[in-house]
């Protein structure tokens, strides 16, 4: 079904709007994939704040002029799909998740800020730790030295206590 002037033209300002506000787009080739399995891949990256969208590669290249994903454009041939975010790792975790169980999906590269990936690239982004896992692993540095203080002002009154009962024991 043909698209209409005006329809390419909101499409084309959707687009750019979306590469303008999103810290991280992963350009991907979906063919092969049904629409089950493309609606599984959406449901997946919105529940991490993300989105996925087939585009027309024409209408992509003209909505990436004048963002900070301009040199994506050449990724932008075959059947293509674009999963984006503002999380700068959450569209890369679920594509390479999503990717692993489905070979039909292949990251093809993407680009967080200016910085252009390869598909490479993506897949170290998606490996990192998630916001709150690096939280977590910062609480847990900062109870550590209190916890080894505690144990270490608890240590003399333990053996002191060792010492009398074992010479209790002995007498």
């Amino acid at each position: 079904m043909a698209m209409s002037r005006a329809e390419k033209e909101e499409e084309i300002k959707a687009l750019n709007e979306r590469f303008s506000n999103d810290e991280l787009v992963v350009v991907t080739q979906y063919s092969g994939l049904g629409v089950a399995e493309l609606t599984e891949l959406r449901s997946n990256l919105r529940k991490e704040g993300a989105s996925f969208k087939v585009t027309k590669n024409s209408l992509t290249k003209l909505a990436l002029k004048g963002t900070k994903f301009e040199q994506l454009e050449s990724m932008f041939t075959g059947p293509t799909g674009v999963a984006s975010s503002q999380d700068p790792i959450a569209a890369a975790r679920v594509a390479y998740k999503f990717a692993k169980d489905n070979k039909k999906l292949i990251i093809i590269g993407g680009a967080m800020g200016d910085m252009l990936l390869d598909a490479e690239g993506v897949i170290e982004i998606a490996k990192l730790p998630s916001l709150d896992e690096i939280r977590s692993k910062l609480v847990g540095l900062l109870q550590a030295p209190a916890q080894k203080i505690a144990s270490i002002t608890a240590a003399p009154a333990r053996e002191l206590v060792g010492v009398t009962k074992a010479y209790g024991e002995k007498s």
